[in-house]
């Protein structure tokens, strides 16, 4: 397993304080502060330890304050409740005695019901298209150098958008996009595994699908962006070793917020997940 997933499943796996209360670290991955995912799956993880027999099937969340890369996060769980068939927590993390993120989660005993799906968006498979590590190469002189260190670092996922000259293409576009992700190893067969790092996956490039209609940049220095909430519906199993498709676009931007949604697919076309963000896209000077 490559260095940069190890990582990753270390960094998501808390330490126990006391009962009901876990602490984590962060990384630096290039951001100004600590990147949402992470948050998100650590919550999730928090969460999880509190609950035996039942998967998480929906979260909701709100960033509350930037995370301090330098300083662990603690995480305080409620119980909320535990009934028959469904568990709610409810999870706070703090840093530096505030709070900089909250969330709820419900889990589910596994259960059999009615069945229907959103059919996949018909794009190129991920076998043929380029990573974004080679995308990096490819075009050195058009990207800031900051930018290139975001992009170039070892990431645990390789990462192959469909368009890969709209994915950083500043001219005016449909707010759509498309990016096939994949663990860079074979992960154990641990469904809870999946699902934390299927959360940390999911604030990826999320929120920049809605600036594509404006030929903005989202590493432009003039745009100021930021996570409000975050929502995560989990419907059915799945590996993040394998290929999934992310499938964003942006219905709404308005008030110096954008909203941006996303469809997760197999390679074999079954809906796994839905997401939905609402963030901060304020452009400076106006």
């Amino acid at each position: 397993m490559t260095n940069s997933l190890t990582d990753l499943i270390a960094l998501l796996d808390l330490e126990t304080i006391e009962l009901n209360i876990f602490r984590g670290q962060s990384r630096d991955i290039g951001n100004p502060q600590v990147f949402g995912g992470q948050v998100l799956g650590q919550a999730l993880t928090a969460a999880s330890r509190t609950i035996e027999a039942r998967v998480v099937h929906s979260l909701h969340a709100y960033f509350l304050r930037r995370g301090d890369v330098d300083a662990p996060i603690v995480y305080e769980v409620d119980r909320a409740r535990d009934g028959g068939s469904f568990s709610v927590r409810r999870v706070v993390a703090i840093q530096h005695g505030r709070p900089i993120f909250n969330m709820a989660a419900s889990f589910q005993a596994v259960e059999e019901g009615l069945e229907h799906q959103a059919t996949m968006p018909d794009v190129p498979g991920p076998e043929d298209l380029l990573d974004i590590s080679q995308i990096v190469e490819k075009m050195p002189d058009s990207i800031p150098v900051r930018v290139r260190r975001f992009l170039s670092y070892e990431r645990p996922f390789q990462v192959r958008p469909v368009r890969w000259e709209r994915f950083m293409a500043s001219k005016d576009s449909e707010p759509v996009r498309h990016v096939w992700f994949k663990a860079g190893e074979p992960l154990p067969d641990d469904p809870h595994l999946h699902q934390r790092l299927l959360a940390y996956m999911s604030d990826y490039e999320l929120l920049g699908t809605a600036t594509l209609p404006h030929g903005l940049e989202i590493f432009e220095q003039k745009l100021q962006m930021a996570s409000l909430d975050h929502a995560m519906w989990f419907h059915r199993p799945c590996r993040v070793d394998e290929w999934l498709l992310f499938s964003y676009d942006s219905p709404s931007a308005s008030g110096a917020r954008g909203l941006s949604r996303g469809q997760l697919f197999n390679e074999a076309g079954v809906l796994v997940a839905s997401t939905a963000q609402e963030g901060l896209i304020r452009v400076r000077g106006n």
